[in-house]
């Protein structure tokens, strides 16, 4: 059930800074969309959900939650679920708390990001 849900996380994820565009969506608002590792290992990921829309917008939460550093071992998840598990399944208290941070940024991604 963990391993699922690891992996689910895992579709949400990548990045550090970048560029911003801007978006309109349904009710005229403005949405601000970013570019950066995790974006870039979104759109290039396998998933059938990807768009530049919602690779954007994780990426904006990437740079509101995650340190560079941080962004760059999350966007690694999208081309190797297996270390996204490695890494939770650790023993270590730096993985520990990183995971613990990438749990906050997934949970914020999914409820922003919904319907991109």
């Amino acid at each position: 059930m963990k391993f699922l849900a690891a992996l689910m996380v895992t579709a949400l994820v990548a990045g550090c800074g970048g560029s911003n565009r801007f978006d309109r969506n349904d009710t005229g608002a403005v949405t601000r969309f970013s570019t950066g590792p995790i974006s870039r290992a979104c759109l290039s990921s396998d998933r059938k959900a990807r768009n530049s829309r919602l690779c954007g917008c994780i990426q904006t939460v990437a740079n509101q939650s995650l340190s560079g550093s941080d962004q760059r071992k999350a966007s690694q998840f999208f081309s190797d679920p297996q270390r996204a598990h490695d890494t939770w399944m650790s023993q270590s208290r730096a993985d520990d708390a990183f995971w613990e941070r990438y749990k906050a940024f997934a949970a914020r991604s999914e409820q922003s990001c919904r319907g991109y």
